[in-house]
């Protein structure tokens, strides 16, 4: 489990491809703190490591990850968010995140707004999903690229967020742009509360 508190936004140095698992290796400030097995959020998704060698550790993405997510789109020199798993005993900055994206969305619109950011984002949008917590809700919880955000101006399909100059230094929503897909997922707590209501 995870909070959406970006740890860094570290880079990809090396990609390669075994059948339909991608092998991504990563390097970054505390990869002498991780092991083997650990769970490791790459822009929102849970992967593994499964090996480290110096400043860098691998983690693999199967074919079902590359799918539902923004990692296949991944080149070498690539800024990926990362967050180790959650401490129990530590505070709740952000919100429950699972690790498990949902979808895709892509920037449809970057507005800067005195020293701040407005990003918004449209994905496919499923009715019957969108009954069972796949949807956004205003004021509420959404992980955009494993970042722990509140949404404001929802719509069926879209949604905007703000994004304060810290985040937008440490995270990569610098790199964002009109276009780019990014990974989402959304709320665990509101897919709980439509799936009581739907019974």
């Amino acid at each position: 489990m995870f909070s959406g508190i970006i740890e860094e936004a570290a880079s990809v140095v090396a990609l390669r491809n075994e059948l339909d698992n991608l092998h991504i290796t990563m390097q970054c400030s505390f990869t002498n703190e991780l092991k083997i097995d650990q769970s490791v959020a790459h822009n929102g998704v849970c992967l593994t490591v499964v090996s480290i060698e110096g400043d860098q550790y691998t983690v693999t993405a199967i074919k079902e990850t590359l799918d539902r997510s923004n990692l296949g789109k991944l080149k070498v020199g690539s800024k990926v968010n990362l967050e180790r798993s959650m401490m129990m005993n530590g505070r709740l900055d952000g919100h429950i995140v699972q690790g498990h994206v949902d979808q895709t969305a892509i920037c449809t619109e970057v507005k800067e707004n005195n020293g701040s950011w407005y990003f918004t984002f449209e994905y496919e949008y499923d009715s019957t999903m969108a009954k069972r917590g796949y949807l956004t809700v205003d004021k509420g919880s959404v992980t955009v690229n494993g970042v722990s955000l509140t949404v404001c101006n929802p719509t069926n399909n879209s949604f905007q967020v703000a994004i304060i100059p810290y985040t937008y230094e440490h995270t990569n929503f610098h790199q964002i742009e009109v276009g780019t897909v990014v990974n989402i997922e959304f709320d665990i707590i509101g897919k709980y509360v439509s799936r009581m209501m739907g019974e």
